[in-house]
């Protein structure tokens, strides 16, 4: 049976957010957010990247309150989320232009899919055979997907996978999954030519030359994940899976790195690159 939503009046919405019974998430642009005042504590998953909340969002049994300005964008967001399968979905009617509760100003960290992707958008083919390494639960992975790519995720999590390709089959997304052991003492091919690899949070550095030989010529590699300094913020601490500083364009060579940054962002210590 489809999950459904139902839409809820400011008043149960004030009730659960001062509560805390509900997780919150504002689907209005990064300006609308910080501009116009959002619920304090709630995620910015804008609706066009709405998808990958599925991927997100805690499975603790408190519902997903979903709004907008108006409440129109909501709407779609929690049709969405309820066909992904996220269990109790709430949809607040009028949105923020009629909420009379607590609302807070400024810019919020982008939930959902990591923003070096969003960021360099631009630099993704034009479609094609996209290849999610350590997909995790997959909130890249969905959302190239629902914007028309053929991918591809793999992981070592079996229970990841299989959430993964249950929210794709529900969705009707081009989306395969596959559990692979990419520590394996044997490296595994991964499947390729690939148009565009995507690795996020994850380093194993004897993986290189496999994603190298996978991706495809012109294809693009979007890289990020944890510097050293990572360890003073708390986990990732091992350094076999944090990267030393200036190390991760050496990683990726002979690619060439089209664009870079490494440092503090969000809260995080990270390196990225895009190389192809």
């Amino acid at each position: 049976m489809l999950n459904t939503f139902r839409t809820v009046d400011h008043a149960a919405a004030t009730a659960l957010v001062e509560a805390g019974a509900a997780h919150v998430i504002d689907v209005r642009t990064p300006g609308e957010h910080a501009e116009l005042g959002h619920i304090p504590g709630s995620w910015l998953i804008p609706l066009d990247l709405v998808v990958s909340a599925a991927s997100v969002l805690p499975h603790d049994g408190r519902p997903v309150l979903v709004y907008c300005e108006h409440g129109v964008r909501s709407v779609a967001a929690s049709r969405l989320l309820a066909q992904a399968g996220v269990g109790e979905v709430l949809n607040l009617a009028g949105g923020m232009a009629a909420w009379s509760g607590p609302r807070d100003f400024g810019a919020s960290p982008l939930r959902g899919p990591a923003a070096w992707l969003i960021d360099n958008a631009d630099l993704l083919p034009r479609g094609g055979k996209v290849l999610d390494v350590a997909c995790g639960r997959g909130r890249q992975a969905l959302l190239l997907a629902s914007a028309g790519f053929d991918v591809h995720a793999i992981d070592r999590d079996e229970d990841a996978i299989q959430f993964l390709q249950a929210t794709a089959d529900r969705l009707g997304l081009s989306l395969s999954c596959e559990v692979v052991d990419l520590e394996a003492e044997t490296i595994p091919d991964l499947p390729g030519p690939c148009d565009a690899i995507l690795v996020f949070n994850y380093l194993h550095r004897p993986l290189m030359g496999a994603l190298r030989a996978a991706l495809a010529p012109g294809g693009r590699l979007f890289y990020e994940t944890f510097t050293a300094q990572q360890a003073q913020q708390g986990r990732p601490k091992n350094p076999a899976f944090l990267l030393n500083a200036g190390e991760l364009p050496g990683l990726v060579a002979p690619l060439s790195v089209l664009r870079s940054r490494e440092g503090e962002f969000d809260g995080r210590f990270v390196a990225s690159v895009v190389a192809g």
